[in-house]
């Protein structure tokens, strides 16, 4: 069994970016939106905080309450997305259930989508038109480039159907020739259709949904979500993604990836 360990391909990412930054007249600014007060998105923020001070970029919080109206919101967007200085913008997800969260992320023009998530990026990226791939898209395929696993032809199931995972995944995956399904809700899970696969690839953030039982023996098993039960699922993969450091590490160097190429790309 191989780990696809993300780490180590996320710090040659950092130190490629550093070097294009220092590069660079003036230095990549990331918006990120945040609304509310939440223990898990305050933690995914300071991870890509961290990671633009290492490669010497810039982040610029823009922080709202959690009884902001989606009008109000939106209004707020505009201002900031315009901004000159904000090269990429982020909203980071979840938001309060009183706001319609794709209109908000509609709200980032194309040139700025740095997640890919507004209807105008992803349209664009479903018909291979899009600068950059979804964040999560792009770490999945850096480690299948890295360590030499081919996608084409082979039968891939995506397990949820998340803005962040299943759906650029799929929509990734389609392109590149694999034969896809997608099992979009987790109540109905469907063990013969994984156990068929080839390439698992999970988004659904159930734990433990998926255990060894579930796959073939050898299968190629990505966990973008803590979906698998790694102790059994391991004894039967022949490649699988770690617990800690597989996809989620390249995701936050993907972000980055695409700030410094949709801010070359306006100069």
């Amino acid at each position: 069994m191989i780990l696809l360990e993300g780490k180590p391909i996320a710090e040659e990412i950092k130190a490629r970016l550093k070097t294009e930054i220092a590069q660079m007249q003036d230095k990549p600014r990331l918006a990120i939106v945040m609304v509310g007060e939440n223990a898990v998105s305050e933690k995914f923020v300071s991870l890509k905080e961290k990671f633009a001070r290492e490669i010497g970029a810039e982040t610029r919080r823009y922080e709202f309450p959690a009884d902001i109206t989606t009008n109000q919101l939106r209004e707020r967007m505009r201002d900031l997305v315009h901004e000159a200085r904000n090269d990429g913008v982020i909203v980071q997800l979840p938001l309060p259930e009183s706001i319609d969260t794709q209109g908000i992320l509609n709200a980032v023009v194309p040139e700025k989508d740095v997640d890919v998530l507004s209807a105008r990026a992803v349209g664009d990226f479903q018909v291979g038109k899009y600068k950059t791939l979804p964040p999560v898209a792009g770490a999945i395929k850096a480690l299948f480039e890295k360590y030499g696993i081919e996608i084409h032809g082979k039968r891939v199931v995506v397990v949820g159907y998340g803005r962040l995972v299943g759906q650029p995944v799929s929509v990734w995956a389609k392109r590149e020739g694999a034969i896809t399904t997608v099992i979009a809700d987790p109540s109905q899970f469907d063990a013969e259709i994984i156990k068929n696969a080839d390439i698992v690839i999970s988004g659904a953030g159930v734990p433990n949904l998926i255990r060894g039982e579930h796959i073939k023996e050898g299968a190629i098993v990505v966990d973008a979500a803590t979906d698998i039960n790694f102790e059994s699922v391991s004894e039967k993969a022949s490649h699988i993604t770690p617990r800690v450091g597989g996809v989620g590490p390249l995701t936050v160097a993907f972000v980055f990836e695409n700030l410094v190429a949709l801010a070359k790309s306006r100069k």
